[in-house]
């Protein structure tokens, strides 16, 4: 049985740093925020991806936000000026760089935020983060968890914060940019011959993307077919033999993964690697569900149908 990378590094590839650490861990199931559309829903409470409560009805004005793609969002709706907190790995846009970094995208220093004072902390929902939220709700500071697996989540996410801020028009105007974007490469690639790629983001022991990655979402997109896109797993475990069984025409990895992988004899072994198939992505932009979606799936069209005119429009 397929299973999840571990919880730090779920956390990095997030924060689009695809070739950084890993220990051992488990997967972290989240609820389900989404509510039945209808007139007696609309009485019920929002919850986030903790299954906690979203507040409403509240202005916030100092906000710390611990991740990446989250970060990404406010400032893209107008958010940025409010933020007072971010973690390190929060690196777009550059305005980001000139927020303080206030903790740690996982198990981040209670005592820490609280000095800051701050009125939110938006935080990354793994079950490691939970009790971070419910203490800093005991305190009387708003903490809402996401996460985003797939690209329908950014959408949701977007609206979410759009709702926190104030400003639900230009959250939707956002999302709408995004889908465009998204919409016209799929429209680019429909019709062409379609590669068949996988993703390799670790290499000891093996982790590729799954299906249930908004990455491999992104590689369909793109004009591509991610050998394990039937994984519902976002990140599984394989073996280098699998790999080999399914014959993919393509690897895509990080600028990083890819010096390594070409150095290992192992990999020289699958056809894609003899035939000089290994392409590199950029991580910060592919590597997480923020407003970069867009522009993710054009490099990505682009990787896979070099001939393909694109733009980032």
């Amino acid at each position: 049985m397929p299973v999840v990378l571990p919880r730090p590094f779920r956390a990095l590839l997030v924060a689009g740093l695809l070739a950084l650490g890993a220990c051992a861990g488990t997967d972290e199931p989240r609820a389900d925020p989404r509510q039945a559309a209808g007139p007696a829903s609309m009485a019920r409470p929002r919850t986030d991806d903790f299954g906690l409560e979203i507040p409403a009805g509240r202005e916030f004005t100092r906000v710390v936000s611990l991740e990446p793609a989250v970060t990404e969002i406010v400032f893209a709706i107008g958010g940025g000026s409010r933020l007072i907190g971010r973690s390190r790995y929060d690196l777009y846009p550059d305005s980001a760089l000139r927020i303080p970094v206030a903790g740690e995208g996982i198990r981040p220093n209670v005592e820490a935020l609280i000095a800051l004072r701050p009125d939110l902390v938006l935080l990354y929902a793994a079950n490691d983060n939970r009790a971070v939220a419910e203490r800093l709700r005991t305190l009387g500071i708003a903490a809402v968890g996401f996460r985003s697996d797939r690209i329908a989540d950014f959408s949701r996410v977007t609206l979410e914060l759009g709702r926190l801020l104030g400003d639900t028009a230009r959250a939707a105007v956002v999302r709408d940019s995004v889908q465009r974007t998204l919409h016209r490469v799929a429209r680019a690639t429909a019709g062409r011959p379609r590669p068949t790629v996988v993703m390799p983001v670790w290499h000891s022991p093996l982790y590729v993307i799954g299906g249930g990655s908004f990455m491999s979402e992104l590689v369909a997109i793109a004009g591509g077919r991610n050998v394990y896109d039937s994984t519902a797993a976002p990140s599984p475990q394989v073996s280098f033999e699998d790999v080999l069984r399914r014959d993919p025409a393509v690897v895509l990895v990080g600028p990083a993964g890819r010096a390594r992988l070409l150095r290992d004899a192992t990999w020289r072994v699958l056809p894609a690697v003899g035939r000089g198939r290994v392409v590199a992505y950029d991580t910060l932009v592919t590597g997480r569900p923020g407003v970069r979606l867009g522009e993710a799936a054009v490099s990505l069209a682009r990787l896979l149908h070099p001939d393909l005119a694109l733009d980032h429009r």
